[in-house]
C-alpha cells in the first residue's frame, strides 16, 4: 500500500488560544474560521424543502436545470461566453473537490503541483494525498524547466484577499498551456469584492482567449449564499477534463443530493441575495478595518473575499496571543505559508454584534 504523510491539521494548534480568548469576561469573538453565520436565503431554503421527496439516486452530472442555472449565472454575472452544460459539473462542496482533484486526475509521484506562496492549506494536502511534489510559487518563471502537471491559482485569495489582475491570469494561462499543464482556478470568493476592479474568472474570454483548453474553474455557494451546511459547488471548463472527472466520480459515487441540487438552482438564479450578503460583509469590513488600523495594524491587500490580512510587524503567533488577551481569536498567517509569518487572517464571518464587540475591544 502506498504511504503518504499528511501535515498536522493546523487548527488544532490554535486551540490553546481559543481557550484563552474564551476566558474574556464578555466571551470570545471568534474571527478565525470563515464559516457563515447569516441565515441561508429563504429562496434557497424553500427550494430545498420543495425538493425533499427524492427517493432515487441523483446523477453525478447534475440535473439539466442545475447545469442550465450554472451556465446562465456565469454568463449573466461574470461575462463567460461559449460555455455549455457539458462543461459544468456539480460537486459536494468545493473543499471536497480541491482535496481530491489531483487524485481524480490520476496525478501522483513524479508529478509536480504549483500552489501560491500564500495558500489555502488544502492545495498542499491534495498533493500530499496523491504523492505529488508541491512547488509554492507565485510566478511560473521561477520554476524553470521542471515539468508541471497542475497549477493552482486563487483569486480573490484566501487568506490575503488579493485579486489577481487580468494580465497576470492571462500570463498564467499562456505559460501553463506552453508547458502542457492544467490550471485549476479557485474562484470561491469571486462575488465578494469591495475595493478596486471586479475579480475576473480564468474562463473569461479576455483571459482564456475564448478557449477553455486545460482550464478548470472551481466555485462554491458556501460564502456568497450561506450554503456551507448544504455542501454545494461546481467545477467548469475544459470539456475533456470535465468528462474525465465525471466518469471517475460516477465510479466513486460522488453524488450531490437532489434536494441540494434544487437549492443550488435557486441560489444561481437569484442574484439579489448575493448582493445583500456582499453588502453585509462590506459593512463589517469597514468597521473592523477601521478599528484594526486605529489599533496600529496595517491591512495588506484584502480588497475582496472574507478576510482582512493584518500585521503589526510581529511574529504572527505573538499577534494571535495579543488578540486572545482581548477575547478575539484569529488565524496565524503561518498556516498559509512562510510568507505569512508576520500576518494574521481575520474573518468577517461574524454577526454585526460580534464585529462591533471586536472593534470596541481593539480600541480599548
Amino acid at each position: 500500500m502506498r504511504q503518504f504523510v499528511l501535515p498536522d491539521f493546523p487548527w488544532d494548534q490554535l486551540a490553546p488560544y481559543g481557550d484563552k480568548a474564551a476566558k474574556h469576561p464578555d466571551g470570545i469573538v471568534d474571527l478565525s474560521i470563515g464559516t457563515p453565520v447569516d441565515d441561508t436565503p429563504q429562496v434557497v431554503q424553500d427550494a430545498l424543502t420543495a425538493g425533499a421527496n427524492a427517493p432515487g439516486y441523483p446523477q453525478t452530472i447534475g440535473t439539466p436545470e442545475l447545469r442550465d442555472a450554472i451556465v446562465g449565472w456565469l454568463q449573466r454575472v461574470h461575462g463567460i461566453t461559449g460555455l455549455t452544460t457539458e462543461m459544468v459539473l456539480p460537486v459536494i462542496g468545493s473543499k471536497e473537490f480541491v482535496g481530491g482533484l489531483p487524485t481524480l486526475l490520476g496525478l501522483g509521484p513524479g508529478d509536480a503541483i504549483v500552489i501560491p506562496e500564500l495558500a489555502y492549506p488544502t492545495y498542499a494536502v491534495s498533493a500530499a494525498y496523491c504523492g505529488a511534489e508541491v512547488l509554492a510559487r507565485d510566478g511560473l518563471a521561477a520554476i524553470g524547466p521542471q515539468r508541471v502537471s497542475l497549477i493552482w491559482i486563487n483569486s480573490p485569495s484566501n487568506p490575503t484577499g488579493k485579486v489577481l489582475p487580468e494580465t497576470h491570469l492571462r500570463k498564467v494561462v499562456d505559460e501553463a498551456r506552453s508547458r502542457g499543464a492544467i490550471v485549476a482556478s479557485d474562484e470561491c470568493y469571486l462575488d465578494l469584492s469591495y475595493d478596486g476592479p471586479k475579480p475576473q474568472s480564468v474562463l473569461h474570454p479576455d483571459v482564456c482567449g475564448g478557449s477553455f483548453e486545460g482550464l478548470l474553474a472551481v466555485h462554491s455557494l458556501s460564502k456568497r449564499s450561506n450554503f456551507a451546511g448544504y455542501r454545494g459547488g461546481f467545477v467548469a471548463g475544459d470539456p475533456a477534463l470535465i468528462k474525465r472527472l465525471t466518469e471517475v466520480r460516477k465510479h466513486l459515487g460522488y453524488l450531490v443530493p437532489r434536494p441540494v441540487q434544487d437549492a443550488m438552482v435557486a441560489a444561481y438564479t437569484d442574484d439579489a441575495h448575493v448582493e445583500a450578503q456582499r453588502q453585509r460583509y462590506a459593512a463589517r469590513r469597514t468597521v473592523l478595518k477601521g478599528a484594526l488600523e486605529s489599533a496600529g495594524f496595517t491591512i495588506d491587500e484584502s480588497e475582496a473575499g472574507l478576510y482582512l490580512w493584518a500585521t503589526r510587524g510581529l511574529n504572527c503567533w505573538d499577534t494571535v496571543d495579543l488578540l486572545a488577551d482581548k477575547g478575539i481569536l484569529v488565524a496565524p498567517g503561518a498556516f498559509y505559508g512562510p510568507k505569512g509569518a508576520q500576518h494574521v487572517r481575520i474573518a468577517l464571518t461574524a454577526s454585526d454584534e460580534a464585529i462591533n464587540q471586536a472593534a470596541a475591544r481593539l480600541l480599548d
